[in-house]
């Protein structure tokens, strides 16, 4: 298979057939990601789309200061980022009150608490984890998403959202404490339903 960097150059001189292999490597990528931040599919269809159309007129300016797949991951982030500002979509949970804690989805797993990676292994809790960071409001679902999930480091966060790292770190915190209270939460619900069905539903 030819490298992104041979399609790339192949591109830019006007290969219309290497620009269309590049994006059947990357399409499934980058409406993976737009799901994550706009949950629901056709959103995250056209925002793919663009991110697409975005890549192929600035091809000329891409200089490969990082990857071809990481200066996708950004193109999309920012595509994203538009359409949450378009639509001005409200949170349904807030995260205003809740305690910074240093936690992460790593640590997800101590105690009684699923893992991340655990989750993703079941469509239903795959569905649960999907549900609870679109729960998120944008500034803290970004962070999520791209740090846990499309792996940027703090420094590339906040460059990208124009922050300090530090304010990166915080939201991320926050962020990742929302989603271990309510995955506990679930799963201690899920956990005592079972029980109360194997008991025959008594005391109903």
């Amino acid at each position: 298979m030819p490298s992104d960097e041979e399609l790339l150059a192949r591109s830019r001189d006007g290969d219309a057939e290497a620009f269309t292999l590049l994006v059947e490597r990357y399409q499934r990528m980058l409406f993976t990601i737009a799901y994550r931040f706009l949950g629901n599919t056709e959103d995250a269809g056209d925002a793919a789309q663009e991110a697409l159309v975005r890549a192929f007129k600035n091809l000329a300016a891409f200089r490969g200061q990082c990857s071809f797949k990481t200066w996708l991951q950004h193109i999309i982030a920012n595509v994203c980022r538009d359409e949450l500002r378009r639509l001005k979509r409200r949170p349904t949970l807030s995260l205003d009150n809740l305690l910074e804690t240093g936690g992460g989805f790593r640590e997800l797993s101590a105690g009684k608490v699923t893992s991340p990676e655990e989750v993703f292994l079941t469509r239903e809790g795959e569905d649960r984890l999907h549900r609870l960071i679109q729960a998120l409001t944008p500034e803290y679902r970004v962070v999520v998403i791209m740090r846990d999930l499309q792996g940027f480091s703090y420094e590339e966060i906040a460059s990208h959202l124009g922050c300090p790292v530090g304010t990166v770190k915080s939201r991320l915190s926050r962020a990742r404490h929302f989603l271990r209270q309510h995955l506990v939460q679930e799963r201690e619900h899920v956990a005592g339903l079972g029980v109360y069905m194997a008991k025959g539903g008594e005391g109903r």
